[in-house]
């Protein structure tokens, strides 16, 4: 998967995220549209790139890597979805798109040409997960899988409910939950991106040092300790240390 921020004001968001989680941000220029790639350790993790359309929110987006965006927006009418996007192709890097699912979560997805993501995952600072927040699991259920072809593991969680993991090939790769009573009524269904971090608690405090807002406190759950921020601009991510 990819992810990337839809910021109002580039120069901010690089400078908010590069003091957070030390990524260094690259400017792909003009050509572009200023698209800007942040990357850790010399390897890309994430981009940013200006709002598109004046009703776009600040927000990360996530990407689903496919074979045929055609193909794939076809499916997504057919199971009950839109188009909002595309495709469109980005020069010689790929082509991309972007959809809303039956209960209005949006989420992307990217056909490689050139680029093919993210570099480097799984480690502090950089993406770890991705997780649909819908008020319609059971709908999500139908429509991801019919989709994208993925598998659903679900499971009970504490103060969650069902959980469910999306598989490929019986490889676990995202996850969904209900929104209940934590989530505040006017917050829409959305894909959520969590970063992994050493600490949750000291990212924390660093991230509302640099005028983050704290969205859900610092949790354990079984897969280790989470927290979701807002940051400066009022993007939603989560972050978490996991357990080894």
């Amino acid at each position: 998967m990819w992810v990337d921020l839809g910021s109002s004001d580039l120069a901010a968001s690089a400078q908010f995220y590069g003091q957070l989680f030390g990524w260094k941000a690259e400017d792909q220029g003009e050509q572009m549209g200023h698209y800007t790639q942040f990357k850790q350790a010399g390897k890309v993790v994430a981009g940013t790139g200006p709002l598109m359309m004046p009703q776009q929110p600040v927000a990360w987006s996530t990407y689903v890597r496919v074979d045929d965006v055609a193909a794939t927006a076809e499916a997504v009418r057919n199971a009950g979805g839109q188009v909002l996007a595309g495709p469109m192709q980005v020069m010689e890097l790929g082509t991309l798109a972007y959809f809303a699912d039956p209960a209005g979560a949006v989420f992307g997805v990217w056909q490689p040409n050139q680029f093919k993501g993210a570099e480097l995952a799984n480690t502090p600072n950089s993406l770890c997960w991705n997780e649909l927040a819908t008020r319609d699991l059971a709908g999500a259920k139908s429509f991801y899988p019919r989709v994208f072809g993925w598998g659903v593991q679900s499971s009970t969680m504490p103060q969650i409910g069902e959980y469910v993991e999306w598989q490929v090939d019986g490889r676990t790769v995202a996850g969904a939950l209900a929104m209940g009573d934590q989530f505040p009524a006017e917050a829409p269904p959305h894909w959520l991106v969590y970063f992994a971090v050493a600490d949750t608690d000291a990212t924390v405090t660093k991230a509302q040092s640099l005028g983050s807002q704290l969205l859900a406190p610092p949790m354990d759950i079984p897969q280790g300790r989470f927290a979701v921020l807002g940051d400066p601009q009022g993007a939603p991510f989560g972050v978490i240390t996991v357990k080894a």
